[in-house]
Formats: structure tokens, C-alpha cells, sequence
């Protein structure tokens, strides 16, 4: 399954960069539940969300490197209940006088899990992660 949202902001790409490398920025792509940033290393950080999905309560951990480039790759380390592999990139490019952010995912999940019954749920995430960096990026 892969999932595109982009979005213009009127910031140069170095300004929409360095937003994006705060911690609160990545604490705030989970709107709605209580995630913190765990690790810190070099160009790599780890936050731990705590949520409710489908009536069950779980702890996501998502690995964020920052690459050279500016853009922003993660992962989650999947436990196997629903997801094979998710990731995703957090890309900005030039675009006039303003910028252009696009948050991807790509994902595979186990074989008893069908798609069709999570791709409603993946869109209303990328559609929030997409608002929350907006907003972010709008009242910095």
C-alpha cells in the first residue's frame, strides 16, 4: 500500500527544514496521543507513541533519520500484528517563493491482513500527520 499527501507552504526549503528537524515536530505528527521522542543519536531519533486503534490499545516506535539532503525518512518497527513493513519520507522541494512538502508511506502487511481493511485508517493518518506538520509549519 502506498499513500502520497503534499501541501504548499509559503517558507523558503531551509526554513521548512529546520522545522522539521525539531524534536515537537516529531512528537506532533501523531496528533491525539502521547508520543516522545526516546532516542537521540547523531542524525537519527526514535519516538514512542501510545494510541488506541480498532478498540485496542498499543505502543507505536517510529526510527526518524535525517537525511543530508534535508528530507526526513522513517520507519516503524513493526510487531507483527498487522503491519509486514511501513515506512515512509518526508520530502521538500523549492517551489517559487514557497515550498512543497510531500509525507509518504509505503507499507506491506502481514498475509492474514488484508489491505482493504486498514487503508481507510492509513489515509485518515496521513491526512492528520500532513494537517499537524502543516499547522506546525503555519505558526512557526
Amino acid at each position: 500500500m502506498r499513500l502520497e499527501k503534499s501541501f504548499k507552504v509559503d517558507r523558503s526549503r531551509d526554513d521548512v527544514v529546520e522545522v522539521l528537524c525539531a524534536d515537537a515536530t516529531l512528537v506532533g505528527l501523531f496528533p491525539g496521543t502521547e508520543t516522545e521522542v526516546v532516542e537521540s543519536a547523531g542524525d537519527r531519533r526514535t519516538t514512542r507513541t501510545r494510541y488506541t486503534a480498532l478498540g485496542r490499545e498499543g505502543v507505536a516506535t517510529f526510527h526518524f533519520t535525517f537525511l543530508m539532503d534535508g528530507n526526513v525518512r522513517f520507519e516503524k518497527v513493526c510487531d507483527g500484528n498487522v503491519w509486514r513493513e511501513l515506512r515512509g519520507e518526508v520530502t521538500v522541494e523549492e517551489a517559487g517563493t514557497g515550498s512543497v512538502v510531500s509525507v509518504e508511506l509505503n507499507g506491506r502487511t502481514r498475509s492474514l491482513v488484508p489491505e482493504f481493511t486498514i487503508k481507510g485508517e492509513m489515509e485518515r493518518q496521513i491526512d492528520q500527520m500532513s494537517n499537524a506538520l502543516r499547522d506546525r509549519l503555519e505558526a512557526e
